[in-house]
């Protein structure tokens, strides 16, 4: 066992390329809760983003085309959900568990001639001065810029949903939908934009796994990133500022582990594969649970709304 090998700049750098596809996929998950949707088909959406951001890579030779691609991809599967559950009222824990199934099935029929293929590699920002700082620089100002996007995503969200019309829209859809509709807000239009956005989210979360952290075709790449990324919306209150803290407490976990595992720690591999996974679900439920003031659910997740009614 030798820990003078962790090194701990490339430790919490590492952490922020780990957290950014939950991060990614849990803050899309977020709107659309807040909208009043419960869409468990997160995992589904990511792995099918994963395929279609690496094909489109492959075939253009452009990682930035690859995302788009993914984005695309989690989009319109979020969208057959989005049809299903709004239109035709289907119930969302169902539908959202198949979409799961789904996706998983879809990504390994189209994955089948690209397995061991190695994708176009994701250029990484070489910011002037700031990449240079000891310490910071390669923790803060020395990564991709999915990276950075992710962190504006976030802070674009809490602004959208505090500060602006459409969010306090969203929010009203989310916690009333009767109400909302007789107030003339378009509850089904509303939900549907914000179910094709955590689609795309949680794509751009999945082609971040293909593109940049493995970076190559595998089946189960996703490995549960979006049942996690599911626990860390409800845990943190449906607050992007918790949401950011669950994201970083997995992601630095699950790099801690990896890097235990390679000083060949005496503790069973399995205990530390296992223990992202418990100990952000442990520490987000010990703060949820410290933190209740404000930590409702919003009021109409996961019930079917129709206009007629």
């Amino acid at each position: 066992m030798d820990l003078s090998a962790i090194s701990p700049v490339l430790l919490l750098a590492a952490l922020m390329v780990a957290a950014t596809p939950i991060l990614l996929a849990a803050i899309g998950e977020l709107v659309v809760e807040r909208a009043g949707v419960l869409n468990l088909g997160v995992e589904g959406m990511m792995i099918t983003g994963a395929i279609c951001g690496f094909i489109t890579a492959v075939a253009t030779g452009s990682p930035m085309l690859g995302f788009v691609g993914a984005a695309l991809g989690g989009a319109a599967l979020s969208l057959l959900f989005g049809v299903l559950t709004q239109y035709l009222l289907s119930n969302q824990v169902a539908t959202g568990l198949a979409l799961t199934l789904f996706g998983i099935g879809l990504a390994s029929l189209l994955g089948q001639g690209y397995v061991g293929v190695r994708a176009p590699s994701v250029p990484k920002l070489d910011i002037p001065v700031l990449s240079d700082l000891p310490w910071l620089g390669p923790i803060l100002f020395r990564h991709d810029i999915i990276v950075y996007l992710g962190l504006a995503i976030v802070a674009a969200v809490w602004w959208f949903l505090r500060h602006s019309r459409g969010g306090l829209v969203l929010r009203a859809v989310g916690e009333n939908h009767e109400a909302a509709h007789a107030l003339g807000y378009h509850v089904t239009r509303v939900r549907m934009a914000a179910i094709a956005f955590g689609g795309a989210c949680a794509g751009l979360g999945g082609a971040y796994l293909s593109l940049v952290r493995v970076p190559q075709w595998t089946e189960g790449v996703t490995a549960g990133a979006g049942w996690i990324a599911l626990a860390i919306v409800v845990f943190a209150s449906w607050r992007p500022g918790r949401l950011v803290v669950g994201a970083f407490l997995f992601g630095g976990i699950t790099v801690l582990q990896l890097n235990l595992q390679a000083a060949r720690v005496q503790i069973p591999v399995e205990v530390l594969s296992m223990s992202p996974y418990i100990v952000t679900i442990v520490a987000l439920v010990a703060l949820s649970a410290r933190k209740g003031r404000g930590s409702a659910a919003p009021g109409s997740l996961g019930q079917s709304f129709h206009a007629a009614r």
